[in-house]
């Protein structure tokens, strides 16, 4: 199964980030991914572990512009399906699950699968994905991204868990693709007060962040 290319992963590539939304109120979501976007990260995964995910997606493709809406936290291919129809252009799996990555296959969309091991990581990209996402990254740090990338340099990863604008640079240099930022970037307080330009300033950081580090020498 050959990796798909789209625009979904030209924008995580171009930002170096994806931007994880995590059960945020179905009242504001639009507004919290339009400050993300407007802090230069144009590509957002919405998890399917809230009761209205699926609205959410519909949602935030209708009326937030300039974003490329992703579902994440896919289990099967049910919920990958169900997420496409919505206007997912891609899902992300926590494991590797191969039903929902061909089921995303089938419908046009993009694929992530989770990994934490170098096996799983081969088996996510033999499974077709077009970036391994490499959980959790704030426990295997930078220094395993380096080393997985030693005998698997051609599989792209996208750590993801307790990343920030502290510490993205690192996995950008230790060799990643992209990083996924969730809790650090969607503040549940500052979101519950309404305060979106810290979601904006927190985008803006992170990728800050991730440019330096792309532009220094290797």
């Amino acid at each position: 199964m050959k990796a798909l290319s789209a625009d979904w992963l030209a924008q995580a590539y171009e930002a170096g980030a994806i931007a994880v939304l995590r059960k945020v109120q179905a009242d504001r979501i639009v507004a919290v991914a339009g400050a993300i976007r407007d802090g230069g990260i144009r590509c957002v995964e919405i998890t399917l572990d809230s009761l209205t995910a699926i609205e959410d997606i519909g949602r935030v493709t209708r009326d937030v512009e300039g974003i490329v809406v992703g579902a994440g936290t896919v289990l099967d291919p049910p919920s990958a399906r169900q997420a496409i129809a919505a206007g997912a252009k891609f899902i992300v799996t926590p494991t590797v699950e191969t039903g929902a990555g061909r089921m995303a296959r089938r419908y046009g969309a993009g694929v992530i699968m989770g990994a934490m091991t170098p096996t799983e990581a081969l088996r996510a990209w033999e499974a077709g994905c077009d970036l391994v996402k490499i959980f959790p990254a704030d426990a295997l740090g930078p220094r395993f991204v380096r080393a997985l990338r030693g005998p698997l340099p051609q599989i792209p990863l996208a750590p993801t868990g307790g990343i920030t604008a502290d510490n993205a640079g690192d996995f950008i240099r230790a060799g990643a693709k992209a990083v996924c930022v969730g809790g650090w970037l969607t503040d549940s307080k500052a979101i519950m007060e309404g305060r979106l330009e810290i979601m904006r300033e927190r985008a803006q950081a992170i990728t800050a962040a991730i440019r330096t580090a792309r532009e220094e020498p290797s």
